[in-house]
């Protein structure tokens, strides 16, 4: 059976259902997880959506606020960790990150997949709170010398910052063996192509399909081979 096929008999309207997935893409600074975050949104429609995380960093000027982050205050963050409203949370170059815990569960349970642009710290504590659901991706650069252009380009940081993030990128990377997968984005749309097959045979898993034996139960019945 082709995607197209699969599609049709996992649909919402679908003989089967599915429970969804979270996939963590993480990466050095620069190495494009979420530019391909966002073009797997695009790409995939209502079937998956970008956790939004909570963050005490300084909007930059092109974010917008509960689009690109959830923008708060250290004390506001603060609560928010204490009563445990986080899956993950994670310091990362001065600042605090977080990922709400209602919204996730909720996508979840509706059988849509949430997408994580998150570092391996978070990567770690997801693992721990949601294994089952868990696939994680670990995004390369096809080298150090194209990830330290890949950040002079994107001109968002200043040169101190961008040689804070080369320094980093070496002890990032070498985290990869704790991931499923890794990808070497070397061409944007082959990386994101390769995000998707694995997105799509995720979706496959037996494990994951909601009504499957009812299913089978209904395909083989009359099949049975008659007695004597």
């Amino acid at each position: 059976m082709g995607t197209a096929g699969n599609d049709a008999v996992l649909g919402r309207r679908g003989r089967l259902g599915r429970r969804g997935l979270l996939l963590v893409l993480s990466s050095p600074s620069g190495a494009g997880k979420t530019t391909i975050t966002r073009r797997l949104v695009e790409l995939e429609g209502e079937e998956v959506t970008i956790s939004v995380s909570h963050t005490t960093r300084p909007k930059r000027p092109d974010e917008i606020d509960g689009r690109d982050y959830h923008f708060v205050d250290e004390a506001g963050f603060a609560r928010l960790r204490d009563r445990g409203a986080f899956l993950e949370h994670a310091e990362v170059f001065g600042h605090w990150y977080g990922t709400a815990r209602d919204p996730v569960e909720s996508a979840v349970e509706a059988g849509r997949d949430v997408i994580f642009d998150i570092d391996w710290q978070g990567s770690q504590q997801l693992a721990e709170a949601v294994r089952g659901d868990l696939v994680r991706i670990f995004i390369l650069p096809p080298s150090l010398e194209a990830l330290e252009q890949r950040l002079k380009r994107r001109a968002q940081d200043s040169a101190a910052v961008v040689a804070q993030r080369m320094s980093r990128a070496g002890d990032e990377m070498r985290h990869y063996d704790e991931y499923d997968y890794v990808v070497v984005n070397a061409a944007l749309e082959q990386a994101v192509n390769d995000v998707r097959s694995i997105l799509r045979a995720e979706r496959l898993r037996r494990g994951r399909l909601r009504g499957l034996d009812d299913f089978v139960a209904g395909l083989t019945k009359g099949a049975e081979p008659p007695a004597g």
